[in-house]
């Protein structure tokens, strides 16, 4: 089947699981043989963004320019998924109307669980005072109200949380189901490896 595009879109607080989810997607999506690219913090503020701060001004220009190459790469039949805590629901609302082919994953883990996982300390750091405008803590995060898809990773393993999403995905016809996709080659298979590894995610 030809590929249609679309913009998964991750959102949800530091440490819920955002990219730790997008990553083992990228990798089974293009095992099913879909051209696949992914946005997050990290890699976007490297090169896309790297003049702006974290005033909510600057995450929402942040935000602005991610759109625009995702809109560009959904347009062209690529899947994008994007990781961003993105916490404001006119930011994300607006997302979704400038993409077209949108699907929200909301990443949720309690506040007690992100502490445990956050090893910079920073949610500490936040919570006396000492970081400012810090998501969750000292500015707000607006829970999406419907999102196509909850994950809840305090509770589901990454396998749960990713055959969630895959369903929905191939519900919406995004996806093949893997029996119709083609299996990686062993040198398809060591491309992808090595490119996450190269990333520093394995």
């Amino acid at each position: 089947m030809e590929q249609k595009g679309v913009t998964v879109w991750f959102t949800g607080m530091s440490g819920a699981g955002k990219t730790a989810l997008a990553i083992p997607l990228e990798k089974e999506l293009r095992k099913r043989g879909l051209k696949v690219e992914r946005l997050d913090g990290d890699i976007v503020r490297q090169s896309l963004t790297r003049d702006l701060g974290f005033t909510k001004e600057d995450r929402d220009k942040n935000i602005e320019r991610v759109t625009f190459v995702a809109k560009l790469l959904t347009r062209n039949g690529v899947a994008v998924l994007c990781s961003f805590i993105s916490p404001y629901r006119s930011v994300r609302a607006k997302v979704q109307e400038e993409v077209g082919n949108f699907v929200e994953v909301y990443c949720y883990a309690p506040l007690e669980t992100l502490i445990e996982r956050d090893v910079k300390g920073l949610y500490k750091k936040a919570l006396a005072g000492e970081i400012e405008n810090f998501t969750g803590v000292s500015d707000p995060y607006e829970r999406p109200e419907n999102p196509h898809v909850t994950i809840d990773s305090s509770a589901e393993t990454i396998e749960e949380s990713l055959a969630k999403i895959l369903q929905k995905l191939e519900q919406l016809g995004y996806v093949p189901p893997a029996e119709e996709s083609e299996a990686y080659t062993a040198d398809e298979e060591a491309e992808v490896e090595a490119r996450l590894a190269a990333l520093g995610y394995l």
